[in-house]
């Protein structure tokens, strides 16, 4: 029976999780946490395996990451939280450790395979997934196959360029998707907006989140409201541009800012309808969102493992 070992590593905790047969249930979970200061974090992982390897054969480990990665090299090129973790040769660390083989993936590119394989994108081929909270990731089903590019890189959604010359990004550069429609921009623009002299019942503080924003907007306060439309509108904006290059026949959105609702996606598909080129891109195009939760790395890396051993 096959046994795959998945892994998913956030910037607060990493989770590893053993699954059998054709089973998407796990076996065993562990959890540690990413940020201890109780020695390094690929030992705190290597622990965690070690705590649940169980005594059958096991077939592959495959590992969601965050951050750029070269899955080829099986390379993780940078992770975002982790300090070390640069060049680092993840896959041949732990193939000489458990002699088995190892795969890894960008995280939001395996939340991606997990809700095309097991969640609401199953019977789709062609599917675009946008992860929306702190920032926005992405990740593309395009003929049955992930997108991945010639290095690994393709299917960074968030930093398409929709207002040249706008606000920053977390990556550095301007006007990106994420620096305008992330749970982060939408609480920054709000911010912004009443430290200029804007009236809101939010309270001019750096710490109000895009969850704060929704429940004022749901007040009826017209600044939030109007941060979660101006999100909207570029974020159909840059769904558009997706749906003219890929034509997916289904758009899934994860992340805590697509729980907002009609507040994010009511100005997203006015922004759609009115910007794309021909109606056939709608034509029977779902929209929805993801099914698989905090579990989409975990199982699209376990989906990954097995398309790549041929069993799934």
């Amino acid at each position: 029976m096959s046994v795959i070992i998945a892994i998913d590593i956030g910037g607060t905790q990493l989770r590893v999780a053993t699954f059998s047969g054709d089973s998407i249930i796990p076996v065993n979970v562990r959890r540690t946490s990413t940020r201890s200061k109780e020695g390094n974090v690929f030992e705190r992982l290597t622990a965690a395996l070690d705590s649940i390897w169980p005594a059958e054969p096991v077939d592959a480990i495959c590992a969601a990451i965050p951050g750029p990665i070269d899955p080829a090299r099986g390379v993780i090129l940078s992770a975002p939280n982790i300090p070390g973790w640069v060049n680092l040769p993840f896959a041949d660390l732990l193939a000489k450790k458990y002699r088995v083989p190892v795969f890894l993936e960008n995280d939001a590119n395996l939340a991606a395979v997990g809700e095309w394989r097991y969640g609401a994108g199953r019977g789709h081929n062609d599917l675009l997934y946008l992860t929306i909270s702190t920032g926005i990731g992405g990740g593309i089903i395009c003929g049955g196959r992930l997108l991945t590019g010639a290095h690994g890189l393709a299917a960074e959604l968030g930093h398409l360029i929709v207002l040249p010359g706008g606000p920053v990004c977390s990556c550095g550069q301007r006007g990106h998707l994420e620096a305008i429609a992330s749970g982060t921009a939408i609480a920054r623009y709000v911010s912004e907006q009443i430290a200029a002299g804007r009236t809101s019942s939010l309270a001019s503080d750096p710490r109000i989140t895009a969850r704060d924003v929704a429940a004022a907007a749901r007040r009826g306060d017209q600044l939030a409201i109007e941060a979660f439309a101006n999100a909207g509108k570029y974020l159909g904006q840059g769904v558009v541009d997706f749906l003219h290059i890929f034509n997916p026949s289904i758009l899934i959105f994860g992340g805590g800012v697509s729980q907002s609702g009609d507040l994010l996606f009511g100005p997203m598909k006015q922004a759609i309808e009115g910007l794309v080129m021909d109606k056939q891109y709608l034509e029977d195009l779902a929209i929805t969102t993801a099914q698989l939760g905090d579990d989409a790395g975990l199982l699209g890396a376990l989906a990954q493992a097995r398309i790549k051993l041929g069993t799934g």
